[in-house]
């Protein structure tokens, strides 16, 4: 039986990730051997969005809260490689793996290609899942409210094209932080 049959049969037919039954295809969970434990059967939705991850939409991805919960490994690491670039390290923090997997999954995510140095207001180096507290009350335009002073945000991303930003969770939206206004918790 060829992996295309295999998956499908797996899956019932249906994206292994959010459900649809449009456009499905195999995909590859790198770094993979081709085989049909490390690959998923995704729609073509799923597959943009992965493919071109500066146009994530996080509306569609809400199906992971239902797939990171998957017997098969290939789909709980694409879960989990899918959360993480979304910062959604709620999620990713309930998500259970197993050494191997855990390596798998963040094989494709550990070596970030930005050469970027982020310091926090005192000059301190911060790094990708670090937490920082905002030092000042910052108003966040177009969310509605403000950043209180002494507020951790926990599990910061460090964007690849800008040195003094960080992006992370207040109040549950995602926003963009210059570090001038932080210091490492």
């Amino acid at each position: 039986m060829n992996v295309e049959k295999e998956l499908v049969s797996r899956s019932g037919g249906v994206c292994e990730l959010c459900g649809s039954s449009e456009g499905l295809s195999v995909f590859e969970v790198a770094p993979s051997d081709g085989s049909t434990e490390q690959c998923v059967y995704i729609c073509s939705t799923c597959r943009n969005q992965i493919e071109n991850q500066d146009n994530m939409d996080e509306a569609h991805f809400n199906c992971l809260n239902d797939s990171m919960w998957s017997e098969t490994p290939a789909v709980v690491v694409m879960s989990y490689r899918i959360l993480k670039a979304l910062g959604r390290e709620d999620l990713v923090d309930m998500i259970y793996m197993e050494d191997s997997v855990k390596s798998w999954a963040d094989a494709a995510i550990g070596g970030s290609s930005s050469n970027v140095v982020v310091k926090d207001s005192n000059g301190v180096v911060l790094n990708a899942g670090d937490s920082v507290v905002i030092i000042k009350d910052l108003e966040v335009k177009g969310a509605g409210f403000t950043a209180k002073r002494g507020t951790t945000v926990r599990n910061i991303s460090i964007p690849s094209d800008v040195a003094d930003h960080i992006e992370g969770r207040v109040n549950g939206t995602k926003i963009y932080l210059k570090t001038e206004f932080l210091k490492k918790a």
